[in-house]
C-alpha cells in the first residue's frame, strides 16, 4: 500500500499530465518495493493531485504570488508501508519518482524546487478495510520477488 501526493501551484499539471503521472509515479515506486514491474501490484497505489493557490504556497519566505511566474515549486510526498527499505532503495524511488516528473513536464532535468519526502509508515500502523494491514500479508501474493519478499521479512524481524 502506497500513497503518493503531488503538491503543485494551481493549474501546474493538466489532464493529459495527470493521467499519464497517475501511471508512471505508481511504477516509480511499485517496482522498487515489490522488485519487478507487477501491474497486479498497482490497486495498492494511490497517487493523489493537490494544487494550491500561489498565495497558499512559498519558498524561501516568499509567497509563490509574489515570486513570479518562473519559480516552479513542487513537493511529492511518497508514503509507503514498512518494509525493505535501505538507503539505496529509496534512492532509487526519489530519482525514480523525480524522472517521471521530468519526463511529464518536459523538462531536461527535476528543477532544484521539485522536493520529495519519503516516509515509512510503521507496520501496524497502516489502516485500511476496518483493520490494520501488515505487508508480510501481502508478501504471498505473487507480485513480490522471492528476493524482495525475503528482505522485507528480514527487515521488519530484525
Amino acid at each position: 500500500m502506497t500513497v503518493i501526493t503531488v503538491n503543485t501551484s494551481k493549474d501546474r499539471l493538466g489532464l493529459e499530465q495527470r493521467r499519464k503521472l497517475a501511471e508512471t509515479l505508481t511504477d516509480a515506486v511499485l517496482v522498487p518495493e515489490v522488485g519487478q514491474f507487477a501491474p497486479a501490484a498497482r490497486v495498492g497505489f494511490q497517487v493523489h493531485f493537490v494544487e494550491r493557490d500561489p498565495d497558499m504556497m512559498a519558498i524561501g519566505g516568499l509567497l509563490l504570488a509574489d515570486a513570479g511566474p518562473d519559480l516552479d515549486v513542487m513537493v511529492i510526498d511518497v508514503a509507503v508501508m514498512d518494509g525493505d527499505w535501505r538507503r539505496e532503495v529509496r534512492t532509487q524511488v526519489i530519482e525514480r519518482v523525480l524522472a517521471a516528473m521530468s519526463d511529464v513536464c518536459g523538462t531536461a532535468e527535476p528543477s532544484p524546487a521539485w522536493w520529495v519526502n519519503f516516509r515509512v509508515i510503521d507496520e501496524g500502523s497502516w489502516g485500511a478495510g476496518g483493520g490494520v494491514l501488515s505487508i508480510l500479508s501481502l508478501l504471498d501474493s505473487g507480485v513480490f520477488t522471492p528476493e524482495k519478499a525475503e528482505a522485507i521479512r528480514s527487515a521488519l524481524m530484525a
